[in-house]
């Protein structure tokens, strides 16, 4: 036996290693966004349905790097995290496809496990060749083996700025926890009534679409923390004119006023991007159902 044989072995053992890692990683992001997309995703448009199938991928893609070495495999599971942790990015700092995300534990986790998975499968899809069988006297042959070396070495360093920047992003917004309440206490609050799809509901003064939490009660909102992020509440006391319908006023823990109508707590969503538009509208998210408020006639 050589006595290089062992060394390849455990540089083969190396490498599978990188990969199992690498297709754990994809079901472990797979299985974080099945649980977002049952538990309330898949009411968001087109969100919803994106989440899905990046699920079926990252299963179908963890299963193909499992049974096969494939360096496109990997690649194509590389390329998949990444552009996952890249729509997160984009919702988390501007929006996408009219989605506005926040920080969340599981965005957090997510998030690193991408990045993680997008460094093992990358190492795995630019490990380096194995030893050439080139005749030494075939220039032309040995010219591509180079070629294939500088682009190889070029690739890691491509991934590992990736893997680097991506790291970076994610760190940058990871402080900004999301929107903060449209307002801060007891001062008033403008209330106005617009026409959005045809239909009349309130806004507050700014003509951001106003909603209900079917969970809430007149006298309490079961909105907090990560609720709260993506669906600021109203607080202050009504100054609204000319609206018809009862305002009134509850008590949050730590002791914030929020209005409330016709015995609904009222939250604006960070998912409207401008005025008069409702995509938080019958959406199912934070554990239950939201609605825009319409206007008494």
């Amino acid at each position: 036996m050589s006595a290089s044989a062992p060394l390849r072995a455990r540089s083969n053992g190396t490498w599978n290693l990188l990969r199992i890692g690498g297709s754990v990683s994809l079901i472990a992001t797979g299985a974080i966004h099945l649980d977002l997309y049952l538990t309330g995703y898949r009411t968001i448009p087109t969100i919803g349905w994106l989440f899905l199938l990046q699920v079926i991928a990252d299963f179908v893609i963890s299963t193909a790097v499992i049974v096969s070495d494939c360096r496109l495999v990997s690649a194509a599971g590389a390329g998949l995290v990444m552009f996952t942790l890249l729509g997160y990015l984009l919702a988390l700092r501007i929006s996408l496809f009219g989605f506005r995300e926040v920080r969340t534990t599981a965005g957090i986790i997510a998030g690193a496990i991408e990045i993680a998975g997008f460094a093992l499968l990358a190492a795995f899809a630019l490990r380096p060749h194995g030893a050439s069988k080139i005749p030494k006297s075939s220039v032309q042959e040995r010219h591509s083996s180079v070629v294939r070396n500088v682009a190889l070495r070029a690739s890691r360093w491509v991934a590992g700025i990736l893997t680097a920047q991506a790291a970076i992003s994610l760190g940058l917004l990871l402080p900004n926890p999301g929107a903060a309440s449209t307002n801060t206490g007891g001062s008033a609050v403008l209330i106005k009534v617009a026409e959005v799809h045809g239909v009349s509901i309130l806004t507050n003064a700014h003509g951001y679409t106003l909603y209900w939490f079917a969970p809430d009660s007149s006298t309490a909102s079961r909105c907090y923390g990560t609720c709260a992020a993506y669906w600021p509440p109203l607080l202050g006391v009504s100054s609204a004119t000319g609206v018809a319908g009862s305002f009134a006023t509850l008590h949050r823990s730590g002791g914030a006023m929020q209005v409330t109508y016709n015995g609904h707590p009222l939250y604006t969503y960070v998912g409207d991007s401008e005025p008069r538009q409702a995509s938080g509208n019958r959406i199912n998210l934070n554990g239950g159902w939201w609605y825009e408020m319409k206007a008494s006639s």
